[in-house]
């Protein structure tokens, strides 16, 4: 199965303050074990908001908004993609993250990634997961 593991921005990593160098470190030591373990598919921090943009839909309309954005609490900081056995194993290395925005209350949020097995009750001919393998292949062989 594979988590989504995703740490929640704060008022400082909105602003751009960058962390410590002791808690690059601890990340550097964490995201070692999740690799030694066979967990670590992916992981990333993010630039704050004010960098980004997002796009709205309605009907056939797109609209730009530009960042920054004003729920803090609601806004991502950073990822990790995790290949874990549940969601138990992903809250358990959860609780082992040296704590991601130290001197204020942070959060983590886990999310289970759909595979394309999930998909199966509306794809009965096997058509779709197909397309989405070959796709995937192509993706890994782009090396991006």
């Amino acid at each position: 199965m594979r988590f989504m593991i995703l740490i929640k921005a704060t008022k400082d990593s909105e602003t751009g303050v960058l962390p410590s160098t002791e808690l690059l470190s601890a990340m550097g030591k964490y995201n070692e074990e999740l690799v030694k373990a066979g967990v670590l598919l992916a992981g990333e921090g993010l630039h704050p908001s004010a960098k980004g943009a997002r796009v709205k839909f309605s009907g056939g309309k797109r609209t730009v908004v530009d960042g920054p954005f004003a729920e803090t609490k609601e806004l991502i900081a950073g990822f990790w993609l995790w290949q874990v056995k549940s969601k138990e194993e992903a809250i358990e290395w959860v609780k082992r993250c040296p704590d991601p925005m130290p001197g204020t209350e942070s959060e983590i949020e886990i999310r289970q990634v759909f595979e394309s097995e999930d998909f199966a009750p509306n794809d009965p001919t096997g058509e779709l997961m197909e397309k989405e393998r070959q796709l995937r292949e192509l993706s890994e062989s782009k090396g991006r």
